[in-house]
């Protein structure tokens, strides 16, 4: 279908452009932080999942501002499900995940409070502004509590060993300037460029925005963390793995809908509860008995069979999209 090709071109140069420039940003204020002399595990626990966050945020805000509803909450969803499907299946096949940090522990259920509170809020089928406040606000509340976390977390708790080691080599405050805001204004262009191309694909296909925004959209916004996640899983750097994942779900739910209801409220359909936002709440659970040690002695994991299933359902979820797209 040649009538697609600009747009098929446009969501491909926009997902490249989102992986190179959220790169670009995380690294920028990774290293101002460091400047700012921010302990290694709060900039792990909120600049670098802020940051792995900052496509799904930015294309939803964009998507909603254009009125194009669907890819916004399509997007923070599918991108939940490709979190814990895609990416840590991905690295569980890798290496077999092996979670030892108490800090993270803390942070499965409060990841299970956050999705349950968000599913509250949309049963009426309408993310409204106030939803997406009182979403922002819990984003606020969110930070401040990991800040509290991170200051009550032993010194030797893996996780924080595992941020130390990856945290880069201070860097001139120019360049740092320069890679933050290089990174952002190329997040800007990317996003833009990728709705565009989105929408026009779905409308080239005769498909619903949210489907385009539960696959193609989630999952290419999802790249900065399967990139993040499959580099410490070569390192063997398990918690860093799974946290980036819960951390980045978190954003998702609270920052990603939070923008998208505030920039551009609106309704959707039925399915968005009873498929996708049903399997969002299935996997999250499967994460937490499986990571969180809380159904077997010793620490928790992810095995690679249990990465080979998450994988295969995610495939599996995104086949029945397409095949009974509408």
């Amino acid at each position: 279908m040649p009538e697609l090709l600009p747009y098929i071109i446009a969501t491909c140069v926009g997902l490249f452009l989102l992986v190179w420039s959220a790169d670009r940003f995380v690294t920028g204020a990774t290293g101002l932080a460091r400047r700012l002399a921010v302990s290694p595990l709060v900039i792990g626990l909120t600049i670098v999942a802020f940051g792995t966050s900052a496509p799904e945020m930015l294309v939803s805000a964009m998507a909603a501002w254009e009125g194009n509803s669907g890819i916004a909450i399509g997007n923070a969803i599918g991108s939940n499900i490709a979190n814990i499907g895609l990416v840590l299946g991905v690295a569980a096949l890798i290496v077999p995940m092996t979670v030892q940090s108490r800090t993270l522990r803390r942070e499965f259920p409060l990841l299970i409070a956050v999705t349950l509170a968000t599913l509250a809020l949309l049963w009426d089928r309408d993310l409204s502004r106030f939803d997406g406040i009182l979403l922002i606000t819990g984003l606020g509340a969110l930070v401040l509590w990991t800040l509290h976390l991170a200051r009550a977390s032993a010194p030797n708790d893996p996780m924080v060993c595992e941020f130390t080691a990856e945290m880069p080599e201070p860097m001139p405050l120019a360049r740092t300037g320069w890679l933050l805001i290089s990174g952002l204004v190329l997040l800007l262009i990317a996003s833009r460029l990728l709705v565009w191309g989105a929408v026009g694909i779905a409308e080239g296909l005769g498909v619903s925005e949210l489907v385009i925004g539960l696959t193609i959209v989630a999952a290419g916004t999802s790249l900065p963390e399967l990139a993040t996640s499959v580099a410490a899983a070569r390192k063997g750097e398990h918690d860093i793995v799974i946290g980036n994942v819960v951390g980045s779900n978190l954003f998702n739910l609270l920052a990603v809908l939070g923008v998208a209801g505030t920039v551009g409220p609106s309704g959707f359909d039925t399915a968005v509860l009873t498929r996708d936002f049903s399997l969002m709440i299935a996997l999250t659970v499967a994460l937490f008995f499986m990571a969180g040690d809380f159904h077997r002695k010793g620490p928790g994991r992810v095995t690679r069979v249990e990465g080979a299933m998450l994988l295969a359902l995610f495939a599996a979820y995104q086949g029945w999209l397409f095949v009974n797209a509408s």
